[in-house]
């Protein structure tokens, strides 16, 4: 089976696709140069094969590509950052990482 990840800016979300099935969506409150992450969901049915965390990491690495600094609203999107701050916690800005309870420094 095969996942593609796809920007819906219409519905303002993140949405992942299974052989075409729209099985999950990450949402998002995109403001000026931010994008806060509010909710994550996968449906349970595909639950346990790592879809969320392609989701969330495409979401970021997108986030990236466009400049954007992130706030972690969503709790998954929060342990993703915080799991992988070597390659995401320099998106969220040094300021609000505390808020989030993320380290004050990537290194």
């Amino acid at each position: 089976m095969t996942a593609t990840v796809r920007d819906n800016p219409a519905a303002d979300r993140f949405e992942i696709y299974e052989d075409g099935e729209r099985v999950g969506f990450a949402v998002y409150r995109l403001n000026g140069d931010r994008i806060a992450f509010t909710h994550t969901e996968v449906d349970p049915a595909f639950g346990g094969r790592g879809l969320a965390r392609q989701l969330v990491t495409t979401a970021l690495d997108d986030a990236r590509r466009r400049g954007l600094a992130v706030l972690p609203f969503c709790p998954y999107v929060r342990k993703v950052i915080a799991e992988n701050t070597d390659s995401y916690l320099d998106l969220v800005p040094e300021g609000e990482r505390a808020r989030f309870g993320l380290a004050p420094s990537a290194g």
